[in-house]
């Protein structure tokens, strides 16, 4: 189909247009940053007077917000862990196994992402509640690996797609067994792959609240439950630093993500899809 050559009164409308919904989308965000700046005890915008108050307070050795950064940075990292090993697995069996309910399989992964997270919370607690765990970081851990882990196999399982599987036949037919295949063959390829997952499943877990609600004590809050508690009754601008430490961690691990993909392209392409001289037995 002929495509008609844009004008330059279309270009320019373009161009406003972007701007004014990239300004549009992004105008909360910069509020909260400049809000989380301001001197004053009630989050006024703009701030009559800057300062740096409000992070000294979250970043104070012993404080709840010390304590609950913590604690959803150690549940955060479980979460990880917890998340690549089960999304590699899952990943792997989905997208290069032979599985007689594929589709069924597949959709009861996926199915975290579509049930409300208040359910699945709902269920947890049920769950680890006679046995006493509540409040452990471990069980948090685990709640939150439920909605960690399909995500990091939707991730693994696209990186997975775009591995030439020749690769591994060419292994197999020199000798290599599985363990050696997915060692020295389909996993490097993959690392972008499991960066990526690894960064979202960290993520996911580190502001995710629901089952935290759920599954939190007085004595162990994560971060996202002590901001909830924090504005439940009144305003307190701490939240405010808190929110722009959540927005620079969101912006970083998106640079990452997207830094490991160049990075993963421009290796692939410099090696030029081949496989290692050296023997893979």
């Amino acid at each position: 189909m002929m495509q008609l050559p844009a004008t330059r009164a279309g270009r320019v409308g373009r161009a406003i247009s972007a701007t004014v919904i990239l300004l549009f989308l992004a105008m909360p965000i910069v509020i909260i940053l400049v809000t989380s700046f301001g001197a004053d005890g009630i989050g006024t915008f703009p701030p009559e007077h800057y300062s740096t108050h409000w992070y000294e307070q979250i970043t104070a050795p012993g404080g709840d917000w010390a304590t609950s950064i913590a604690l959803s940075s150690l549940v955060a990292t479980l979460t990880t862990v917890f998340s690549l090993i089960l999304g590699a697995t899952a990943a792997t069996a989905l997208a290069r196994g032979r599985l007689p309910l594929h589709s069924a399989v597949y959709g009861l992964v996926l199915a975290p992402l579509l049930i409300p997270q208040v359910v699945i919370a709902l269920g947890l607690f049920l769950f680890f509640e006679p046995v006493g765990l509540l409040g452990s970081p471990l069980a948090i851990a685990l709640g939150h690996t439920v909605l960690a882990a399909p995500v990091a196999v939707l991730i693994m399982i696209s990186t997975l797609r775009g591995i030439d599987e020749r690769l591994e036949d060419a292994a197999a037919s020199m000798g290599a067994n599985r363990l050696t295949i997915a060692r020295r063959i389909t996993f490097p390829l993959a690392t972008p792959g499991l960066i990526a997952a690894a960064i979202f499943s960290f993520i996911t877990s580190f502001d995710e609240f629901f089952i935290a609600q759920f599954m939190s004590t007085p004595d162990t809050r994560t971060l996202p439950v002590l901001v909830f508690n924090a504005l439940q009754f009144d305003v307190d601008p701490t939240v405010t630093a808190v929110s722009a430490v959540l927005i620079a961690l969101a912006i970083t691990a998106l640079a990452l993500v997207a830094l490991v993909r160049k990075l993963g392209g421009v290796k692939h392409q410099q090696q030029g899809a081949v496989l290692p001289v050296e023997p893979l037995s």
